[in-house]
């Protein structure tokens, strides 16, 4: 029976971490699009080099190029009962598009989840990291707090705080994140597919939301 799980959610609500848990309790692939855009430039193929023209421009890559991918990522043996999205799809047209697709191996989107926090929330958990420049090492002023402030405690090296961990930068990613989805949450509510997780519970509360939704999702959806 083919499975596949969409996965939405604003930055820094967890989202990676819960669509590996659900991929391992469903012993099935977790897909995000900038991973197979990683791994296709890589292997310098036709559509990694097609996507690289546009990433190393700064510009979005095209939906039929991120179909292609996704068409061929899905061929692949893993893939055999399913898969779990992240990262796709963005828009209702990327929505349809994706549909099509599944159709073509015989699937559909059988649950989509929706992982929310409040803004407050979120800025607090991604403006807080500073990372080391030795190794990356990640710390968190509230979280995971280093043992002397400033210092990695793994490496000794400094810690700085990423652009893109900035309060500011933060809220604006959310913000146009919001905007962006806001008419694919439609999407999915309209068509009966979406659930929406709190994610500000712990991560262990949060996974076990999802455990029970995703259960009681695919017996009603497969049966």
């Amino acid at each position: 029976m083919l499975t596949y799980i969409v996965l939405l959610g604003p930055p820094g609500v967890g989202k990676g971490t819960q669509s590996k848990f659900i991929a391992s309790e469903l012993s099935l692939p977790h897909i995000s699009t900038g991973d197979i855009f990683r791994a296709n430039i890589k292997q310098g193929n036709e559509l990694g080099k097609l996507a690289d023209s546009f990433i190393s421009k700064g510009q979005l890559v095209p939906d039929d190029v991120t179909i292609a991918l996704l068409r061929e990522r899905f061929t692949q043996p893993d893939c055999k009962n399913g898969a779990i999205l992240d990262g796709f799809p963005r828009t209702p047209a990327q929505a349809d598009a994706l549909q099509i697709l599944l159709n073509s191996f015989g699937g559909k989107v059988n649950l989509v989840l929706f992982i929310t926090a409040p803004t407050e929330s979120l800025i607090e958990r991604l403006a807080g990291r500073w990372s080391c420049r030795a190794q990356g090492h990640i710390f968190h002023e509230r979280f995971n707090p280093p043992k002397v402030k400033g210092i990695c405690d793994i490496d000794g090296s400094e810690l700085y705080q990423r652009d893109d961990d900035k309060a500011e930068t933060v809220l604006n990613r959310i913000q146009i994140y919001k905007k962006q989805t806001a008419p694919l949450i439609e999407y999915y509510t309209e068509r009966r597919l979406l659930i929406e997780i709190n994610g500000i519970e712990p991560i262990e509360s949060v996974s076990m939301q999802v455990r029970s939704v995703v259960k009681k999702a695919l017996s009603s959806s497969h049966g």
